[in-house]
């Protein structure tokens, strides 16, 4: 609560902070069930100028769409500090804000989403073939595959295009094709409009745009301070000393108390023990005196089962419950 105090101070805002946990094993994304949240904290404040701390590997685009624009009815200015990580729809989120300030080690991505659907393709899991699970189909992967087989394969007539869109269709669904292209539509329009909330020069917004969705050619590429500063244009600041070292250090702060750099494993978890009901905090919304916290309790047994008249040892997890509560003693 110091180190929040320190910033708002510092950046003359009210500090909002969301962090959403990366932890292997137990991770969380961006989604709609945290809007209601981050209401009940910045009904509270009464600052024209909101800076959300923010830290995420991603997550479902429409949502962090939705959070800045609750975000926004609440303040005139909207600045986002980076500690880290404001990858994917994090990124998307960042070019709805005024400004952003990015500590040394704070890090942009492309916003090119991947498709889940219920048609998409799938494969078979390596330690249980008979069990399936959905491949996601990124945007940009699509239409990379039409520029090589244009580019390389030398397809330049309609019925060649035709021929090799027929061959993609064979691989995956019709329909998950359709759902790719409305969703290249979609991130252009969500880029665009939240720009437009601080910008005005539309060629400036339509280079920024495609320079995300379209040319970066990978989704894990990393987009530091200076390239989005310099490359992009975006409005970005550079941290004073004292306030990067203020950043870094509450950021350590919610990175010891959700366990980042700890995988989880159920070996790990009960170590000696035959089973336990564990809690693990998963993602976290906080600001000055309020305390929101993402929890999963599960019960964990360890068993041994005879395989071959050899004892194994394995493990059962069952999920107990997961919610958002208030949880001042984190």
């Amino acid at each position: 609560m110091q180190l929040i105090t320190d910033i708002e101070e510092i950046t003359g805002s009210r500090l909002l902070v969301y962090i959403t946990g990366d932890r292997r094993n137990l991770e969380t994304r961006i989604s709609s069930d945290v809007i209601p949240v981050i209401f009940k904290h910045v009904s509270n404040f009464r600052n024209k100028k909101i800076s959300l701390f923010l830290y995420t590997p991603g997550g479902i685009t429409i949502s962090g769409f939705g959070i800045i624009n609750l975000i926004r009815e609440f303040c005139d200015d909207l600045n986002m500090i980076i500690p880290f990580r404001a990858l994917s729809t994090g990124t998307l989120m960042a070019l709805g804000c005024n400004s952003i300030t990015m500590s040394k080690m704070g890090q942009l991505s492309p916003v090119d989403p991947s498709i889940n659907h219920p048609l998409s393709p799938t494969v078979s899991l390596p330690q249980n073939p008979a069990t399936k699970m959905g491949v996601p189909v990124n945007v940009e992967d699509v239409i990379g595959y039409f520029e090589l087989a244009k580019s390389e394969g030398g397809i330049k007539s309609e019925v060649g295009s035709t021929e090799i869109f027929k061959l993609l269709s064979n691989n995956v669904h019709p329909v998950v094709l359709g759902a790719v292209n409305r969703a290249r539509n979609q991130i252009k329009y969500l880029a665009k409009t939240l720009l437009s909330y601080h910008l005005t020069d539309q060629d400036k917004i339509d280079k920024i745009v495609k320079t995300l969705v379209e040319e970066r050619f990978s989704h894990d590429y990393i987009i530091g301070r200076k390239e989005a500063k310099n490359e992009l244009g975006l409005n970005i600041i550079d941290a004073s000393n004292d306030l990067n070292e203020k950043v870094l250090q509450l950021f350590e702060q919610y990175s010891s108390i959700l366990k980042l750099n700890s995988p989880y494993s159920h070996e790990a978890e009960l170590a000696t023990n035959m089973e336990a009901m564990p809690t693990f905090y998963r993602c976290i919304v906080e600001s000055t005196n309020l305390t929101d916290v993402y929890s999963t309790q599960l019960h964990i047994r360890k068993i041994e089962i005879q395989q071959q008249g050899v004892p194994v040892t394995q493990y059962m997890s069952t999920q107990l419950g997961e919610s958002w509560g208030e949880n001042n003693d984190v």
